[in-house]
């Protein structure tokens, strides 16, 4: 009979639409990990519990199983639960680039666009 090792508790602070947020996700995807996907941008007590708790103003911010990865790609989350053995390798491809910022950040895309300003 194996057993497998506990999943540990995971908490994410990311952006509902990011590149590097949906790395993120993509990582525990691939791995079969819940975790606790708290919005920093419409919940601002989450983005000052991040802030609180991470000593980082960017994200994605991650807690696993109590040890703090902040502002990191989902690459890297993957290879320090690699290394740490919280996970084992597998050949799952993740659904999106575990490593990219959003596209409007990418090198030589477009600024996005500025709101429109209302005259009086």
């Amino acid at each position: 009979m194996t057993t497998t090792a506990p999943k540990p508790t995971i908490i994410a602070w990311l952006k509902p639409s990011c590149g590097w947020s949906g790395g993120v996700r993509a990582v525990f995807k691939k791995y079969g990990l819940p975790f606790d996907d708290r919005d920093i941008i419409n919940n601002y007590a989450n983005y000052q519990e991040m802030v609180e708790k991470t000593g980082q103003m960017k994200q994605p911010c991650v807690e696993i199983g109590g040890h703090i990865l902040a502002d990191v790609s989902g690459e890297e989350i993957e290879a320090w639960m690699l290394q740490n053995n919280v996970v084992t390798p597998n050949d799952i491809v993740p659904e999106v680039p575990i490593n990219q910022p959003c596209a409007h950040e990418m090198p030589g895309a477009q600024a996005a666009p500025a709101p429109l300003a209302f005259r009086r």
